[in-house]
């Protein structure tokens, strides 16, 4: 028996807007990862199983390795297909916004859906949801989006309405939220779900290798290349810092997702606490991610120096700058952190 964490007055909101309606957009952040993809999928999935019209829009292209997931195909991206993005949310009925607690997390997608009254449902597990949706489903006890997921499904029908492929998606965002549940992931909770999850015929070993063992030559050749030559320790602060310039990205013919997991790397080191990844995927700006173990919060280091946000042990953030502006930055975060860093 999972303990209650989403509300029966959200479970009730969302069924009346689901039941009013036909037509259905479901949202997530820019750069999706595997829990906003898992998350979108299975609740798209979910819908048209109800007979409803629903389609995934993102604002951009998620990582290679989530494409065989149950439904990518028919994903559509507001960066290379603003009309029909555009058709879709006047479309729709209602709106779903998954992994993000603010409408700027999705760009220029966000604009859009400001300006399109209709219902707005949030689901979501960071912390500080802004107050523009009509219904806010935020937990950041959850383990994951996709675990919020699986308790609004299944209070609105029960596990019975979770197909294989649902659930296929859902066991993946909880474990790529998770580092293959290595860290968050401590709630017996979370163990019901993935053994209702494997109920439903899901190969969770299968998963994994689609995850994390489908890595190009370049990708590896990039990873020893970080590895060997851009890690940086800065022992005296348990901190580790890697970057990657855009001339170096380009170098390795980096794809989207061959960056994905390297900000942990560090923390495999004795004694490292916290982790920064710099890279400069655009020439000026950098795209910034943070990594932490026990209480260090990195969230709170991507907020006051990074222009980010995120939760304790995994945020992230941007700069418009050079990359030795940025690399400044994260030295005087150090810093001014040092004493929790030392704890």
């Amino acid at each position: 028996m999972l303990e209650q964490l989403v509300t029966q007055e959200n479970i009730d909101a969302v069924k009346e807007i689901v039941g009013r309606g036909e037509r259905f957009v479901v949202l997530s952040h820019k750069n999706p990862d595997g829990d906003a993809v898992g998350s979108s999928l299975a609740l798209c999935g979910y819908l048209r199983s109800l007979g409803k019209e629903c389609v995934v829009l993102l604002p951009n292209m998620f990582p290679d390795f989530l494409s065989w997931l149950p439904g990518t195909g028919d994903v559509v991206f507001y960066e290379s297909d603003k009309q029909r993005a555009a058709e879709l949310l006047h479309a729709a009925d209602a709106l779903f916004c998954l992994d993000f607690n603010v409408l700027s997390r999705i760009g220029e997608v966000g604009e859009a859906v400001s300006a399109i009254d209709v219902p707005k449902v949030l689901i979501d597990h960071h912390p500080q949801p802004s107050q523009e949706f009509s219904v806010t489903i935020s937990h950041t006890v959850a383990c994951s989006t996709c675990e919020l997921v699986f308790r609004v499904i299944e209070g609105l029908s029960d596990s019975d309405s979770i197909s294989q492929e649902i659930a296929e998606c859902i066991y993946t965002g909880m474990m790529t939220d998770t580092g293959a549940f290595a860290y968050a992931s401590t709630r017996k909770d979370i163990y019901l779900i993935i053994a209702e999850l494997l109920g439903k015929g899901i190969d969770k070993d299968l998963i994994y290798r689609r995850v994390f063992y489908t890595s190009s030559m370049t990708r590896m050749r990039l990873w020893g290349y970080v590895l060997y030559e851009k890690l940086k320790i800065y022992n005296k602060y348990n901190a580790a810092l890697i970057t990657l310039s855009h001339k170096e990205l380009m170098r390795f013919y980096a794809q989207k997702g061959d960056t994905e997991g390297l900000v942990n790397q560090p923390l495999q080191i004795k004694g490292m606490r916290f982790s920064c990844f710099l890279r400069e995927e655009i020439p000026g700006k950098i795209n910034v991610s943070l990594r932490s173990v026990d209480d260090f919060p990195c969230n709170a280091v991507a907020a006051e120096f990074f222009n980010g946000g995120g939760h304790k042990n995994a945020s992230g953030g941007e700069l418009y700058c050079s990359m030795d502006e940025a690399v400044e930055r994260f030295r005087q975060a150090l810093r001014k952190f040092k004493s929790d860093l030392l704890s």
